[in-house]
């Protein structure tokens, strides 16, 4: 080996230690505030801003914590709520927007490119605009406080018609065509064809969605005024009191318990999110 190879070799080591440390730093600068949660959770709340014992506390009170969680409050109701309504809203999105993309994408359309800069004017628009008319809307048709306002106004996901549309692009026309010469209908196609194929990217859009409406706050807090609809973030409010709240400890256990299904949706859908995401730009 000359003296240039080796120099050159320890040249890509050194950059490849650099840049796995800097993705580690990255990593553990994300990760930090959960790991400070469940540590929270686990200890006294009186240690909990004791900066001497933030590693390692001295006495723990998981059965307190934990208990007063599941005694005192109806998490797992509120847990029971998040699962059915973002479940609904992923479903009725799925259902909306994959049509919608494959017509955009697939179909000689009369005045796409309008319809096209409505979708983007749809997700260009904040959902907070919007809100005080869906609320008069909901308000009208008696509809407040139940399932369904909850649910009504994500229906449709702009970023989802978005999203499916940029993929189905890369989707070869002459698999399509030849469904067609089979006298296949659209619908045929889209149920047989293009919803086996869109696995990967729902799964990704389907880790955008739940952890999107399982952490939202501003809907729920202005649609929802009974305890039996309150989804799991809303749930959190439970653990204020008069002054803002100082119990900590409960506090971060129940954030701990809503944060774990988020944790564990994307455990499960970690390769299709990664495929999801990556596929469009890979075709």
């Amino acid at each position: 080996m000359t003296a240039r190879t080796a120099k050159s070799a320890s040249t890509m080591r050194f950059k490849a230690v650099l840049a796995h440390g800097v993705i580690w730093l990255a990593i553990g600068f994300t990760c930090l505030p959960f790991f400070w949660m469940v540590l929270s959770s686990l200890r006294d709340p009186s240690e909990i801003f004791d900066v001497s014992r933030m590693f390692l506390p001295r006495d723990f009170a998981i059965a307190e914590n934990y208990g007063k969680v599941l005694a005192e409050t109806p998490i797992l109701r509120f847990m029971l709520n998040g699962v059915l309504v973002c479940g609904l809203i992923l479903l009725a999105q799925i259902v909306t927007a994959l049509p919608c993309a494959y017509a955009l994408a697939k179909l000689n359309l009369p005045g796409k490119p309008a319809i096209l800069a409505l979708v983007l004017l749809g997700l260009l628009v904040p959902f907070q605009a919007t809100a005080l008319p869906i609320f008069v809307g909901l308000a009208w048709m008696r509809a407040l406080d139940s399932y369904f306002a909850l649910v009504a106004p994500f229906l449709v996901s702009p970023f989802a018609i978005l999203l499916f549309s940029q993929f189905l692009r890369s989707f070869p026309d002459e698999v399509i065509e030849a469904a067609r010469l089979d006298r296949c209908s659209h619908a045929t196609i889209l149920i047989r064809i293009i919803l086996p194929a869109s696995l990967p990217v729902i799964a990704a859009f389907s880790v955008f969605s739940v952890a999107y409406h399982w952490n939202d706050l501003y809907w729920p807090l202005i649609a929802v005024s009974s305890i039996d609809y309150a989804p799991p973030v809303l749930g959190i409010l439970f653990f204020r009191d008069a002054d803002g709240g100082d119990a900590f400890g409960p506090l971060m256990a129940a954030a701990t318990l809503i944060t774990v299904p988020l944790a564990i949706v994307f455990l499960f859908a970690q390769r299709r999110f990664v495929e999801g995401i990556t596929m469009g730009a890979l075709k």
